[in-house]
This record gives C-alpha cells, sequence and structure tokens, in this order.
C-alpha cells in the first residue's frame, strides 16, 4: 500500500510515541468481530481530551505533498504537470467547498451512514459486525469513516497480511475518537478524500478524479461520485464488480441513472487514463521548466492557457485534412511583441515526443526578408528597383548553382517588391550577389539564427532560399525583431515579477516589461520590409489575391517551403503578436504538393484571427527618414503606385536600362573558364540550362566544340552535358577571340 512520503512529527499521547502522523493509502476495510469487542471495551474509556495530541487540519494539510511539479500559465491557471514523486499520484489538495456535494453523499452512504451521529465509532454498527461475523463466512467491516481516516494517517495502523492486531484495534479506536473530538466533521470528510486511494496509484479525489473522468472534482455528478464511491472498499476491483456495487449504491440514492449506464460509465473510466484531460498540453514546456523540481512545486510560466489550447486545436485540425498529403506533423509558437513572452508553444500535436517547436529544419523562403532588407539598408535596392527573374547560374567551387522559382518559371523583371512578397526565388539570390554571402550570414546570426554553425561558404547562394536549418523559435523571434522595428531580444517562457504584477482582467500579454532589447536591424529598412509583407497585391503574382495570408486586419506573413517539400512555414506578425507554424514529418519523409499556403497558413491564420478576435491590428506609423513617392515604370513592367523609400532614395521613374558593353573587350563571362558545372539530380530532366554570356559580343558567334551555336549578342541556353567542353566566341573570319574551357559533372538527363 502505497504512502505519502512526507510525515507531521506531531506526538499522539493516546497512541504509541515512535509513530508519526503521515497521509497513506487507504487500509482495509474488514472489521472482525475482535475489534468488534475491543469497541465493546472501548466504551468505558473516556476519550482523549486533549486536542494537542492529535495533527489539526492546518498541519495534515501543510505535510500533504502533490506528487507533481505543476507548469502554470500566466494567470497562475494549470497547463500541465510532470510527474516527480513515482510512489503514488497525487494532484493537489482539494477542499471541501470544492468537491461536488454528491461525492460525499455517496462515500457515506457506502462507508459511513451514521457518521453525523457517531462520535468516531460507530458502536451500533460494530455490535452489529460481530454478532453477523460469528455466522457469516464473509466477515462483515464496521469502519467508520475517521477510523479509516486515522489510518491514512499513521501507517501504524494499516493492517498487516493477517488483519489487524488487537493493538492496532484498540489504537484505531482510541485514534477515531480523538480525531471526532478535535477535528468538525467537514473537516474530516476533506482530509479523507484527499489521502484515501480510489484506483491503483491515483490517491485523493484531485488525482482520482482527473484521472477517471478527466474533470475537476467540482464537477463530479452523481454516476461519477457512485463509481468513486464504490472503488473505496476495493480500489483494485475488476470493472464488473465496481459497477454492480455502484449499481446497488446508485439504487440506495435512488438516483435516476440506469445499471447499464453506470456500467459503460465505469468501463470507460477504468479503462483509461484521462489525467491531462481539460487542460491545454505543453509537455515540452513542462520537461524544460519543472525537470529537477520537487514534489509539490510549481511554476508559472509566460503561457496563456487559452492560447495554447487553441493552438494545440487548429494544428490537430489541420493535420486531420492534411494527412492524404502525407503530412503528420507540426508545431506552433506564439509570442507576444512587447514583452518576448511565449503564449503558446506546442511542440507537436500531441502524437510524439519531439519538439517541434526546437527541432531544426530548412528554412526555406523565410529567409527571404532579412535578405532584401539587408540590401535596403545598404542602399543598394529600393523596394521599386527591377530584379531580372530569369534563369541564370553561378560558378562556384563545386559547380554552377542555379537556382529556379517554385513554380519552375520565370517573371522577367519585377520589383523588389513583388519578387519578395510573391517569393520569388531567382531575384532573392542574385540580391545575395550584391550584398555578399559573408554580409547576409552576418545578419541572419545578428537576429538569432544561432544554429548556422557552420561557415558561410559552407550554405553558399543557396542561402538565400534557406538551406541553413533554423528552429521555429529562433526564426519567429527573428520575424519578432522586424515586427519590432530592428530591436532583438530573446523570446522567454518564464513569467517574470513584472509579468505577474501586469496581468489583469482580459490582459493576455500580461503587461510584463520587456527583455532588454539591441538594435539590430535598420528601423526604416525594417518597416518597408513589413509593408512589403503585408501587401496582398504584391504577393498576388504567386498566391493570388485570396488565400489564407489575407487577413481582415493589418499582419505582414512570409511562406516557406523547403527542398523536396520536407518544410512547411509560415511566420508572420500584427501590430502585438507573432506566430509562427511549420508543418511536415519528424522522420523527414517529403510531403505531397504541399505549398506554404495549403500547409502551415491555415493554422497561422486560425491563430491571428483568434488572437485579434474583437480587437483590431493597425499598420504600423512610418519611422523618421522613410519617405513615400508616386513611381512609374518605363517600360510600364508594374503599374503606377506609391511606394515607400529611404530618404534620399526616391524616386518617381524607374527605368530599365540595359547593360553597355562599351569600351570593354570580348569576354565569356560565363561559364568562366576553368569551371566545374554539377548537375543538379533534383531539377526535372530538360529543364535544367547553362547560360553563355558575353560582354562586348556584338557580331561574335558561339561555338561550342567546334560547332557554331548563334549569335554571341545574347545569351544563349544550353543544356548541359557530361564532360569536358571548349567554349569560343568567333568572329566574321571565324577567328578565336575568347575561350573558355570547364568541365560538367554529372549523369546526363
Amino acid at each position: 500500500m502505497s504512502g505519502m512520503a512526507e510525515r507531521i512529527a506531531v506526538p499522539v499521547r493516546a497512541w504509541a510515541n515512535t509513530r508519526r502522523w503521515a497521509g497513506a493509502g487507504a487500509g482495509a476495510r474488514t472489521f472482525s468481530w475482535s475489534l468488534a469487542l475491543a469497541a465493546c471495551a472501548a466504551l468505558a474509556q473516556p476519550a482523549a481530551s486533549a486536542a494537542s495530541s492529535i495533527p489539526t487540519p492546518e498541519q495534515v494539510r501543510a505535510a500533504y505533498r502533490s506528487s507533481e511539479a505543476v507548469l502554470l500559465d500566466r494567470h497562475g491557471v494549470p497547463v500541465q504537470s510532470l510527474r516527480i514523486d513515482m510512489k503514488a499520484r497525487r494532484l493537489d489538495w482539494v477542499s471541501f467547498d470544492d468537491i461536488s456535494p454528491a461525492l460525499p453523499a455517496a462515500i457515506l452512504q457506502a462507508e459511513d451512514q451514521r457518521f453525523y451521529e457517531h462520535g468516531g465509532v460507530d458502536w451500533n454498527a460494530a455490535a452489529k459486525a460481530a454478532w453477523d461475523n460469528l455466522f457469516r463466512i464473509r466477515p462483515r467491516g464496521a469502519s467508520t469513516i475517521t477510523m479509516q481516516l486515522a489510518a491514512l494517517l499513521d501507517p501504524a495502523l494499516l493492517p498487516k497480511s493477517k488483519g489487524r492486531s488487537w493493538g492496532q484495534k484498540w489504537d484505531q479506536i482510541q485514534a477515531a475518537r480523538e480525531l471526532d473530538a478535535g477535528w468538525t466533521k467537514r473537516q474530516i470528510i476533506e482530509a479523507y478524500v484527499n489521502l484515501v486511494s480510489f484506483r491503483g496509484e491515483l490517491q485523493g479525489v484531485g488525482a482520482a478524479s482527473r484521472g477517471l473522468f478527466g474533470k475537476a472534482p467540482s464537477g463530479l455528478n452523481l454516476t461519477e461520485s457512485a463509481i468513486l464511491a464504490s472503488l473505496l472498499r476495493a480500489p483494485s476491483a475488476a470493472p464488473r464488480l465496481v459497477s454492480q456495487r455502484a449499481c446497488a449504491l446508485a439504487r440506495e440514492l435512488r438516483m435516476p441513472a440506469t445499471c447499464a449506464d453506470i456500467e459503460l460509465r465505469t468501463a470507460i473510466a477504468l479503462g483509461r487514463p484521462q489525467l491531462a484531460a481539460g487542460m491545454a498540453p505543453a509537455p515540452q514546456v513542462a520537461q524544460q521548466l519543472l525537470t529537477g523540481m520537487a514534489a509539490g512545486q510549481s511554476v508559472r510560466s509566460t503561457l496563456d492557457a487559452d492560447v495554447q489550447r487553441f493552438a494545440q486545436g487548429a494544428l490537430r485540425q489541420q493535420l486531420m485534412a492534411l494527412t492524404a498529403r502525407n503530412v503528420n506533423d507540426g508545431a506552433v509558437l506564439v509570442l507576444d511583441n512587447a514583452s518576448g513572452d511565449i503564449l503558446a508553444y506546442v511542440g507537436n500535436a500531441g502524437g510524439a515526443e519531439v519538439d517541434g517547436v526546437a527541432a531544426l529544419r530548412q528554412a526555406g523562403s523565410t529567409l527571404k526578408p532579412f535578405l532584401y532588407q539587408l540590401a535596403l539598408e545598404r542602399r543598394l535596392l529600393t523596394a521599386a528597383s527591377l530584379m531580372d527573374d530569369s534563369s541564370f547560374g553561378i560558378a562556384t567551387g563545386a559547380g554552377t548553382y542555379a537556382p529556379q522559382n517554385y513554380d519552375k518559371g520565370f517573371k522577367g523583371y519585377v520589383s523588389v517588391r513583388t519578387s519578395l512578397a510573391s517569393s520569388l526565388n531567382v531575384p532573392a539570390v542574385r540580391t545575395l550577389v550584391m550584398t555578399g554571402l559573408d554580409r547576409f550570414y552576418a545578419r541572419l546570426r545578428d537576429v538569432g539564427l544561432s544554429s548556422l554553425t557552420e561557415s558561410a561558404d559552407y550554405y553558399g547562394y543557396s542561402l538565400a532560399l534557406g538551406s541553413a536549418e533554423v528552429s521555429l523559435l529562433e526564426l519567429t523571434n527573428a520575424y519578432r525583431t522586424l515586427a519590432n522595428g530592428g530591436l532583438y531580444a530573446p523570446a522567454r517562457l518564464v513569467a517574470t515579477v513584472d509579468a505577474l504584477a501586469g496581468v489583469g482582467a482580459g490582459a493576455r500579454a500580461g503587461g510584463s516589461a520587456p527583455a532588454k532589447s539591441l538594435r539590430v536591424l535598420d528601423a526604416r529598412t525594417s518597416f518597408i520590409i513589413g509593408d512589403i509583407l503585408a501587401d496582398r497585391g504584391a504577393r498576388s503574382t504567386t498566391f493570388g489575391l485570396k488565400n489564407e495570408l489575407a487577413t481582415t486586419f493589418w499582419s505582414a506573413v512570409k511562406t516557406g517551403t523547403s527542398k523536396d517539400m520536407r518544410d512547411n512555414w509560415c511566420i508572420g506578425y500584427s501590430d502585438r503578436y507573432t506566430v509562427g507554424v511549420w508543418v511536415g514529418n519528424f522522420d523527414g519523409q517529403a510531403m505531397w504538393d504541399v505549398s506554404g499556403v495549403t500547409g502551415a497558413a491555415p493554422v497561422w491564420r486560425d491563430v491571428m484571427d483568434y488572437l485579434h478576435h474583437g480587437q483590431p491590428s493597425r499598420a504600423p506609423a512610418a519611422p523618421a527618414g522613410v519617405v513615400r513617392r508616386q513611381v512609374a515604370w518605363q517600360p510600364a513592367l508594374e503599374p503606377t503606385r506609391a511606394e515607400w523609400f529611404l530618404a534620399g532614395t526616391e524616386t518617381s521613374v524607374v527605368a530599365l536600362v540595359q547593360d553597355s558593353d562599351a569600351g570593354q573587350p570580348p569576354a565569356i563571362v560565363y561559364p568562366a573558364p576553368g569551371s566545374v558545372i554539377a548537375i543538379d539530380p533534383d531539377i526535372p530532366a530538360g529543364r535544367e540550362r547553362v547560360m553563355f554570356h558575353a560582354q562586348a559580343a556584338q557580331g561574335l558567334t558561339w561555338r561550342l566544340n567546334g560547332a557554331a551555336l548563334t549569335a554571341a549578342s545574347a545569351d544563349f541556353s544550353w543544356t548541359p552535358q557530361p564532360g569536358t567542353h571548349e567554349l569560343a566566341l568567333v568572329d566574321a573570319a571565324d577567328k578565336v577571340v575568347a575561350s573558355s574551357r570547364f568541365q560538367v559533372r554529372g549523369n546526363a538527363r
């Protein structure tokens, strides 16, 4: 029989001095005829008058310890528990007022019908038990609730394998009379239901109610109370026997429930654990904050139980809808922009141990906003600048890197605004060439992406398209940096004193003071990037006007999909919150035909709508140093519109000017001499191209391996073939004016 680890060191005059009061599991309920005789002998003995010889209800309650360390949300609501004491499962002490009246009524009917009439020992029941036990094969018990509580408080009164000894029986009677004299009936019932074992390791009404019925003790109905009362006599009894006892008890209490209903409810309750039912699961946070704590302790986190529960539900619903597309896992993170408090931390949908918030996955296009912010900050581009979205390759030490857009097509010349909002890959790589790989790598580290532990060259130019692995936690907080105008501070899970003081009625963010911030991004260009990410018209080139990214309030958002559709992201922010969502498979399997808009975005939208129910989100005000100008393009590649500029970079006309080679000698720019080009096996057969590009090539002709191709005044698109190749520029007299020897490695497609 399991018992409480802690004991109350209060000497009991009428009991052996070596005993200590302690909570313990329920003892045997059998009350033999010898105990009845001992009870009769006790009639001549007065009950102990000194109340100090027994522990007070306050002492018993103070010595009680939950077996759990408890994770609380920002408002003090239990969110998750972590088992610390493995001897028995106990939750927090439950006061009498927080117990459904149905439970004491059922317990007294089953165990002690004259509880309010006797003084701790029911002499009538004891005498009848003594008489009946003389003539019955199965003994009849007569222990009162008060006598059972005495045994729960003192392990020395628990029965041995052969039952209680005469000394134990005598002591139990004396102890019960002392308890009744020093405690109120209400206090006796409260202590009893908190210390008694109901089923298996479930000790106390809190654990039993949560564990068997998934509800607080205050919500127990008549049927559930009858089942719990029927467990007291034999906590390990078979479900059928328990339901039979509960049915008999229901008839005695004139309950409306049928025996069939009781049998079904008993089978469900005893068939599966429900201890966490009704809570907002956050097991990953519990592991982080509760590991190493003592049983009975609690930690107040920054989580909001309501937000946590909603985010988990939204994720589960979306994953169910995506099952046919081989999407099984996901994670959600919600941050308060001002404080960095984590309001929801959903590590997975509940079916895995992996922490999807902390796990590293390829970022996809979610890194592009930081690339364009860097280019705008260095004044290499403006939001109105034109980018060339056409096929091209970059010579690297490992061969040629040739980026492709998501839809495998090209848009020609488009503005920076359209390139970022529509997530075009080729303009992003061209932008990285301008900013420099090392600078972009350093910028990503500045916004908190500590998982980039390799050198910049290791990631190469594919870093613009999110080849690096990041966590949802760090990536979402990086977007929070954009939301805060370039100010970075770490996200946090533990509520501070300031956070607790700021919690008021209806306050979700808690009013907590933000952690110390560090400026890592320019406020002006952060504002422009946010304006682009909020522009549904600019993103329509790829996503259309109606999609899950188009909220009814102001929000800035970006999606991302990693190589082979293994990871799908949607990260975005409003004026108050930043929400990050990842979906995919923890085992790395590829999803089937899932994009950012169809995968993670619906969850992001649902959570954002929930957060802003009844409260608007307003676009941020433009900071000093940012100006808005009407811009037209020549030729009219995009409609005339108002655009944001850094002061000093504004223009009213953006004209497309073709490159001029005046004064430059003829030369092959790409592939450069000595280049090694690798065929990319992930590009579909027949789609991969190498662009031959030359300068000052008017009047010249391309020649490859001795065979004439076409005029070199324009780039030539060539399907790469394995081997060593000789590319030349020849004039009208068939004279070679420039050449380049290069290699192509890989299998022919």
